[in-house]
C-alpha cells in the first residue's frame, strides 16, 4: 500500500511553528527555521514540509 505524501504549506516567513494541528491530537509545538540554501524545512514530528514562498523550493 503506497504512503500518502507528507502535507506541505507555503509560508512567507523563515521562522514558523508547527504543532501538528488537531489540538490534543497534534504534537508539542516546535519552532523551525527555513534555511536559504534549501528554501524548505520538514517538521521532525509530523513530516509536514514548509516551503518559503519565492525561495529555492517554491516552484
Amino acid at each position: 500500500m503506497p504512503l500518502d505524501a507528507p502535507e506541505t504549506e507555503v509560508v512567507t516567513k523563515t521562522r514558523i511553528a508547527c504543532d501538528g494541528g488537531g489540538g490534543a491530537l497534534g504534537h508539542p509545538r516546535v519552532w523551525l527555521t527555513i534555511p536559504e540554501e534549501t528554501g524548505f524545512v520538514d517538521c521532525g514530528y509530523c513530516d509536514k514540509r514548509f516551503i518559503l514562498k519565492g525561495g529555492r523550493a517554491d516552484g
